[in-house]
């Protein structure tokens, strides 16, 4: 990480509620446990590489390039497409590593990435070799989990950062620009593992709210209170925000001092830098928190899966995917009938991805909401079946009584089927999905529909993103 940049001063950002995804899993409700046993044997591999190359990983010198083709290797194993883009610094040559996953629609990249460069006086392995092994670590663990993508990812890790983002720079500058359209999210982790952690999200991208909102909301959701941090120009992430390419990222803190009321929340020293050892000989591997590696790791797993299957299109998706047409909502409500305001993007709820979701209910009076989407099952199809992701929290207190209700049915010409009723009894503090047959409907042009009903007092609020039908 480059420059002098004082943390604490963001504002805190504390978002109610969980966001969760498993990509295609239809039972799981968790995001992925990264592997830090993994992570740090990455580590311990890049601090190998400094100890042989002179103690650093600095452009232009040999444990830099090393460093550049272990991550390379691990990645052409995994399966990903890898290029090693080389560019010429004033130290010499130096190089950025880019994997693609060479799966899901080419047309809506996601991209994730740290730099891998040290600065010379030492091996830097928080600054940045954190970043770039939970970031490595991430792309193999999705290689591994036999997920498939509705969206392209794409992992960058950046030469010469500490000369002035020069890797992160050449990049951009020279994707062509049609290509640079297709970018729809870069993600940038750069320093995650700082020995006297805090827990910052970048909040310098207007354009990224909804990503940095969703990683405010992760944290939360495993009581970790966090801070916003404008980043400025201090990492990877400003040469794609000056694109107009939305960013958000995660920071542990740097040579900033930590506060009494930062200590209160987040443990560690008062007084003390975040990292003592920043830009220094001692960023060795002793110089990390576990903890923050770890909590820091899983956000960025958390981030991939959700993104992945992020519908950006708001339009059908390709034959043999999902039926229904803006799925996850981002498009308001295009392709959606019913009662107005029900598909909202307001902050009171999180959505399962991005911004918006249906939420139906949470009125606290007596009142009915419905959604629909009219859909062709094809006849050719030989099972088809319709996925929800639901989150539901009320005020209702009783163990044993529906009083709330949300209906997820199937209007066929005159008939109206009800495929599943979830209550007040089925509240839950995170995303769970749901999947249900609809096999018999093939062959026919059908409603799939959600219709919810509230009692005259205590809401329930069934909020629903992420809807599927696949045949």
């Amino acid at each position: 990480m480059r420059k002098s940049l004082v943390p604490g001063l963001g504002v805190v950002a504390l978002v109610a509620g969980a966001v969760f995804v498993t990509g295609n899993s239809a039972v799981a409700a968790e995001s992925p446990d990264i592997s830090v046993t993994n992570t740090k044997a990455h580590l311990d591999q890049l601090q190998s590489i400094a100890n042989s190359n002179g103690g650093n990983r600095y452009t232009g010198r040999a444990g830099y390039k090393a460093s550049a083709d272990y991550v390379k290797a691990k990645l052409d194993a995994a399966g990903y497409t890898t290029t090693l883009q080389s560019f010429s610094t004033s130290a010499g040559t130096s190089y950025n590593v880019i994997a693609e996953w060479p799966h899901g629609d080419a047309n809506h990249v996601v991209m994730a990435g740290s730099h891998l460069d040290s600065v010379s006086s030492g091996p830097g392995i928080n600054d940045n070799g954190s970043g770039s092994a939970g970031v490595l670590e991430t792309a193999l663990a999705y290689a591994a989990s036999g997920q498939t993508p509705r969206n392209r990812l794409r992992f960058g890790f950046w030469g010469a950062e500490e000369l002035g983002l020069l890797g992160s720079k050449y990049y951009v500058n020279n994707v062509p620009s049609a290509e640079r359209d297709k970018i729809e999210l870069y993600l940038n982790f750069d320093m995650i593992a700082s020995p006297n952690p805090g827990y910052f999200v970048y909040d310098d991208n207007p354009a990224g709210d909804g990503a940095r909102d969703d990683l405010v909301a992760y944290f939360t959701s495993k009581s970790v209170q966090t801070e916003f941090i404008d980043v400025q120009g201090r990492s990877d992430h400003a040469a794609f925000r000056s694109l107009g390419v939305p960013t958000a990222g995660t920071f542990s803190g740097a040579e900033g001092t930590k506060t009494s009321a930062q200590a209160s929340k987040w443990g560690g020293t008062a007084g003390s830098a975040f990292d003592p050892c920043y830009h220094r000989s001692c960023d060795t591997i002793n110089n990390l928190n576990l903890t923050s590696l770890d909590r820091q790791i899983d956000a960025i797993g958390h981030m991939i899966w959700n993104y992945a299957q992020k519908d950006y299109t708001g339009g059908p998706p390709p034959t043999g995917g999902n039926l229904l047409q803006n799925p996850g909502f981002g498009s308001g409500a295009v392709n959606w009938t019913g009662d107005t305001g029900v598909i909202t993007n307001s902050s009171s709820r999180p959505a399962h991805t991005g911004s918006y979701k249906a939420w139906l209910q949470g009125n606290g009076r007596s009142s009915t909401e419905n959604l629909g989407q009219s859909v062709a099952i094809p006849a050719t199809a030989t099972a088809a079946s319709l996925s929800l992701w639901i989150r539901i929290d009320t005020a209702e207190t009783t163990s044993s009584t529906v009083y709330d209700t949300v209906k997820v049915q199937i209007v066929d010409g005159s008939t109206t089927t009800t495929l599943a009723t979830y209550s007040n009894l089925n509240k839950s503090s995170s995303y769970v999905q749901k999947t249900l047959d609809v096999t018999q409907y093939k062959g026919r042009t059908v409603t799939v529909k959600f219709v919810g009903q509230e009692d005259s007092s205590l809401q329930t609020s069934f909020v629903i993103d992420d809807v599927a039908l696949t045949a």
